[in-house]
């Protein structure tokens, strides 16, 4: 049996479990979902394996309360294959009235033939939701883990820490990705894996969504515009231009949202949404979505790039190197009962990351591969913001960040920390 490397969402899990019936792990194929709930599910439905398929899907019809029973908690792996199942997860928590009844993992938000809900209820106080990503430098055993996130949080400082990755570490880990499967391997074996997700992907996941084929080159097409995009506002009509400039086809702009819609369904696309503080300053927020793809290592792939090509081409590393920082704080967060924004307004000022919690409190990542130049910049950017808080309505930062491909990890005189991504953790 292979090692399990420990994840982020394995806390997340066992509180969830403890606190309500049943929990639905949301994420891409491949991103561990299975695995992580195999961990502590005393029983299991495997409705990929054809072996039992048709048998569970007739249980599941024909006598749902049977195709639940079992030591629990219970696992049911790609529930979204017999949707109507939620409900009668719902209804056995409600009967039961314990928590830690059931798991359900699911790789696809699932839709009736009509387009509306595959159930008739939404589970709220039942059915807690958590999302699983690919794993973050520190679960691959990548990064060192020397600075944590909850730390900072609580008032904690970072210690002058050393991160061993090089920036072309840094461009090898972007195109190979944080897939499970890759930590067993090497070179381009592991660097082969994004492109096996990818080709699925393009080939027959996207196919189920739609219910019915798509032509997938133009699928490609689409995809390796959208990689063009990651780590930018680029709206749909300016993602239309690409596609007609660069891959010589004519989209529609329904067309496109549709196929934004599409990977979004599969969770392989997960845009980062605008923060909106309270300023002191009149200053309009902007308020679009900055375009991520879950792994920076499907845009690799849909552009056919490798670690030398980024090291080549150092602005399109940059920009997926923030991906890869966007998906790395999306991972902490989710155990921090936070959510990571970006910010953008009128007077050009950003800030490629800020992670807010629950309770108030939030800390702004800027994200700079590798200069000190660039470093001083965005520095002075993330003090501006802080000091435009408008305190009297919400906190001051509980941080200020620099998260970097350098080498050292360490405070600066204004406060602002500078922290390699391989040195960070939840």
């Amino acid at each position: 049996m292979k090692e399990y490397y420990p994840r982020v969402a394995d806390a997340v899990l066992d509180f969830k479990l403890r606190s309500t019936g049943a929990v639905l792990i949301q994420g891409p194929k491949w991103c561990g979902k299975s695995t992580t709930a195999i961990q502590v599910a005393k029983s299991a439905v495997y409705l990929q394996n054809l072996a039992t398929r048709d048998q569970d899907i007739a249980l599941a019809k024909n006598a749902p309360d049977l195709f639940l029973e079992g030591d629990v908690p219970r696992l049911i792996d790609e529930w979204q294959d017999i949707p109507f199942i939620w409900d009668q997860v719902r209804f056995e928590v409600d009967r039961r009235g314990e928590n830690g009844q059931f798991i359900l993992t699911g790789s696809a938000t699932p839709l009736d033939d009509e387009g509306g809900r595959p159930y008739e209820h939404s589970g709220i106080g039942r059915i807690a939701s958590l999302v699983m990503r690919p794993m973050s430098l520190f679960e691959s055993k990548d990064g060192t883990g020397a600075v944590s996130l909850s730390d900072l949080f609580e008032g904690g400082q970072v210690a002058p820490a050393r991160c061993e990755l090089s920036l072309q570490d840094y461009a090898y880990l972007v195109c190979r990705g944080g897939w499970p499967r890759v930590v067993s391997l090497d070179g381009d074996e592991a660097l082969e894996q994004a492109y096996v997700f990818y080709d699925g992907l393009v080939g027959e996941d996207i196919n189920r969504v739609f219910r019915k084929s798509k032509n997938p080159e133009r699928i490609k097409r689409f995809m390796r515009s959208y990689a063009r995009a990651v780590s930018s506002e680029t709206s749909l009509s300016q993602m239309k231009r690409d596609m007609e400039a660069n891959e010589g086809t004519a989209f529609d702009e329904e067309t496109i949202a549709l196929y934004v819609t599409a990977l979004e369904r599969l969770y392989v696309v997960e845009e980062l949404s605008a923060w909106n503080p309270n300023l002191r300053s009149k200053t309009a927020v902007r308020t679009s979505n900055t375009r991520h793809y879950v792994d920076p290592s499907i845009a690799c792939a849909a552009l056919g790039v490798g670690p030398r090509d980024l090291l080549g081409d150092l602005r399109t590393f940059g920009l997926l190197f923030e991906s890869m920082c966007v998906r790395d704080l999306r991972v902490f967060s989710e155990k921090l009962k936070g959510r990571v924004y970006h910010y953008r307004d009128g007077r050009g000022r950003e800030v490629d990351a800020v992670v807010h919690l629950r309770d108030g409190r939030w800390a702004a990542v800027e994200v700079k591969l590798a200069s000190q130049e660039s470093i001083e910049d965005a520095a002075r950017h993330l003090r501006a913001l802080a000091d435009d808080i408008d305190t009297d309505k919400m906190k001051p930062p509980s941080f200020l960040m620099v998260l970097t491909a350098t080498e050292y990890a360490y405070r600066r005189d204004d406060g602002v920390y500078v922290v390699p991504l391989g040195c960070l953790r939840d």
